[in-house]
């Protein structure tokens, strides 16, 4: 597997954080080397909010991720702030619900999801990031389906758990879209 950068950014309460610790105990699951780099804003609910998040064969050298191969971007700040950071050839998944403007770069491979849409359809509002995360999983496959499950198991908590149903239910929504 080719080293994966990623970076996940939106506003807090997006679950932004939440999908990349699912990634990352994935990995973690597939036996390879992880980081998870959380940063967000000093409000609760609307702030900023990005991860960062690495998974390697090899010893990652920095948890910080600058260029990624991949942006999520779940809301339009977002898009505007990191759009420009990420790596030739690299990719950007958009939730289109939120975001209503093109990638202005042609160098990417780009993915309109209307992630906010298939949630709220789907009867689970605000659960866009786990849709978002199932297609990115089906867009690099960087672990198995089995350790994917594992991820998210590992990183509901234990008050929450009534909920893994539902985010499973979109994950899969996302990677049938």
């Amino acid at each position: 597997m080719k080293d994966l950068n990623i970076l996940f950014a939106g506003f807090g309460g997006q679950g932004v954080l939440f999908s990349g610790k699912v990634i990352a105990y994935a990995g973690m699951m597939e036996g390879k080397e992880i980081s998870w780099l959380p940063s967000y804003g000093p409000e609760m609910r609307g702030g900023t909010a990005n991860c960062s998040v690495c998974i390697s064969d090899n010893k990652i050298g920095s948890p910080l991720v600058t260029n990624p191969d991949i942006l999520v971007a779940m809301n339009l700040p977002s898009l505007d702030k990191f759009e420009k950071d990420v790596v030739p050839g690299g990719m950007i998944i958009l939730d289109s619900t939120l975001i209503n403007r093109k990638v202005k770069r042609d160098d990417v491979n780009v993915i309109y999801l209307p992630a906010s849409k298939l949630s709220e359809d789907a009867g689970v509002k605000g659960a866009a990031n786990m849709v978002i995360v199932g297609r990115l999983w089906k867009e690099t496959k960087f672990c198995s389906e089995e350790n994917l499950d594992k991820g998210l198991v590992k990183s509901i908590p234990a008050k929450k758990m009534d909920l893994l149903d539902k985010n499973r239910k979109m994950i899969s929504t996302g990677v049938n879209s």
